[in-house]
């Protein structure tokens, strides 16, 4: 039986939460065991819930905002993968959430099919980028300024498939370009953060670009 994601959604408005709940109960590989208001309430409650693998946290909520208490959760439950589900695209927040450890960054705007999408990426060890943002992050991840040293032997595919991240490709975009299965550019992306020494995907773009694995003109 194929194992359902199960996920935590912590977001204040009513109705929205109610929209997101109805339409993960319709996918059949996730799993939507809690949903809080306010991360509070969350955080006081999560020991008593089964390990989410994935959270889906708002930023603007009342009581401690969403950037607050990503930390929290990290010390709490550090398997657990966070992906930001908010209206803001304000570019700090943007790469503040993405640098202390969120493995995604998604607008509400968002189509239900995309944040399935980003929810699945995510669970698979992948990163998931709201289209809006994705170039600002990248292009803000790309720190000229140091170089660092690396003996990184990525192979030619792994290369191949870390160009098409920095591009800002999504997991299934990347499979078919390049013609293979979503599974193994899951394994793909696994080894390049291993071998980049890194948590998720903006890190190893913006590892890779000081370290001179990707040219800063890409």
């Amino acid at each position: 039986m194929k194992k359902q994601i199960k996920i935590i959604l912590v977001e204040d408005n009513l109705a929205y939460r109610k929209g997101i709940s109805c339409a993960l109960d319709r996918s059949s590989d996730m799993e939507l065991i809690a949903e809080f208001g306010a991360s509070e309430f969350a955080l006081t409650n999560l020991q008593k819930l089964p390990t989410p693998d994935i959270l889906l946290l708002d930023l603007n909520l009342p009581g401690k905002p969403g950037l607050e208490s990503i930390p929290l959760f990290q010390a709490q439950t550090p398997k657990t993968k966070i992906i930001i589900l908010t209206q803001s695209d304000r570019e700090a927040d943007v790469l503040h959430a993405i640098r202390i450890g969120a493995s995604g960054y998604l607008l509400k705007s968002v189509s239900i099919a995309q944040l399935i999408d980003g929810i699945q990426a995510v669970y698979q060890g992948g990163a998931t980028l709201d289209p809006s943002v994705s170039q600002f992050i990248l292009n803000n991840l790309k720190q000229p300024p140091v170089r660092i040293a690396t003996d990184t032997d990525l192979s030619k595919r792994e290369l191949e498939v870390l160009t098409l991240i920095a591009e800002g490709q999504a997991q299934k975009m990347i499979a078919s370009q390049l013609n293979i299965s979503v599974y193994t550019v899951s394994e793909y992306i696994h080894n390049i953060y291993n071998k980049l020494d890194v948590p998720n995907a903006p890190s190893a773009v913006s590892k890779a670009y000081q370290s001179g694995i990707l040219p800063q003109d890409k």
